[in-house]
């Protein structure tokens, strides 16, 4: 292919949308909405069990359930899969514990999205694809692609991911290679170089089996790779069911952006709030039902008003009390307390101890 054809084909991509660009946040309401899809946990899950652990010590210190991450297909919150992720690799003792578990990502873990990328036409094709609908799988960052002069693709962080980044970003990495050996048949360990945005760890060498060069603390991750690599056409190409699949990653996209069921949309909005948190009544109105139909449709779908309202309100508790020295009181008072002996032993039943205890409990690790 010549540079002419090359690079027409290349404009194409500077042209196309991103998916609506999100404003970083750093405060609680970014870090307890809605962060993965919950495959992404249940890949980890399985890699610990092949690695000899039982459920109840995967899932120690969490609030998730081995059913409710297994079972339901809402997405995982970055504080949940921060602190599993965490307690994982404390207990295996390998932080390169995202590189094994995305090196053993097979492509239909990444479903409907997965299936269109493999039916593209090649794989800068594909990457496209997964630039457009990538908040089918995570809410955490967008892709930036640049086609000049090499192809790269750039990951531009909304939600600061702390101490978790290393993890997600060598799971997304060595998952997407994976996807993209199989979209192309071919290795791509020497087509590729990396930018990794942390300081070199001790175990550096491990990033070897992802790419021959890779160069640590940047500001964001780039992945770059030459242009033949990027233009390798895919060994499952199809034109004809292409357009149907793509169809329906716009329908599940649909879905995500306007909150999927009822529990679902009720929970983002009140993640959403700063302040006061609104009643029953509040929010009936806004969804246009009457409080008693409101009740009803969550109950169908398991879940009440008040359960919503707490499970939000316990995890920016918890965010509050891990990243900020805003005072217990002050914090009572945001979550809508007007008692902060109240609000007190409201999280001593969530957490088992007091909001005081908790916060001294996470001076000590």
């Amino acid at each position: 292919m010549d540079n002419t054809a090359r690079s027409g084909i290349f404009s194409s991509f500077s042209d196309s949308p991103l998916i609506r660009h999100q404003k970083k946040m750093s405060n609680p309401t970014a870090h307890i909405q809605a962060a993965v899809h919950p495959v992404y946990p249940r890949l980890l899950c399985a890699e610990m069990t092949r690695r000899g652990f039982r459920r109840e010590n995967i899932l120690q210190g969490s609030a998730l359930s081995w059913a409710q991450l297994h079972e339901s297909n809402q997405f995982l919150k970055l504080q949940d899969m921060a602190q599993l992720t965490q307690h994982c690799i404390e207990l295996t003792d390998c932080p390169w514990l995202g590189l094994e578990v995305g090196f053993k990502t097979q492509a239909a873990a990444h479903g409907g999205l997965g299936a269109a990328m493999m039916a593209s036409s090649n794989l800068a094709s594909a990457i496209l694809i997964l630039q457009k609908y990538s908040q089918l799988r995570q809410n955490l960052a967008t892709l930036k692609i640049h086609h000049t002069p090499e192809f790269a693709i750039e990951l531009a962080e909304q939600v600061d991911l702390g101490a978790s980044r290393e993890y997600l970003m060598g799971q997304l990495v060595a998952g997407l290679e994976q996807l993209f050996m199989t979209i192309t048949g071919k290795e791509l360990q020497a087509h590729v170089c990396i930018e990794w945005p942390f300081a070199k760890p001790d175990w550096a060498e491990q990033y070897q089996r992802v790419a021959r060069t890779n160069s640590f603390g940047h500001t964001r991750l780039k992945v770059t790779m030459d242009a033949e690599m990027a233009l390798s056409p895919s060994l499952a190409a199809d034109d004809e069911n292409l357009p149907r699949l793509l169809q329906e990653c716009d329908l599940q996209l649909n879905r995500v952006l306007s909150g999927g069921s009822l529990s679902q949309k009720i929970r983002m909005q009140l993640s959403q709030i700063e302040g006061k948190m609104p009643s029953l009544e509040n929010v009936a109105e806004r969804e246009h039902l009457t409080p008693r139909t409101l009740m009803r449709k969550l109950a169908s779908e398991g879940h009440s008003f008040q359960a919503l309202l707490d499970e939000v309100r316990f995890e920016r508790a918890r965010w509050l009390l891990e990243h900020s020295t805003t005072s217990v009181e002050q914090i009572a008072c945001q979550l809508g307390y007007e008692d902060p002996s109240n609000f007190s032993r409201t999280f001593k039943r969530w957490a088992g101890q007091t909001p005081g205890q908790y916060r001294s409990g996470l001076k000590g690790k």
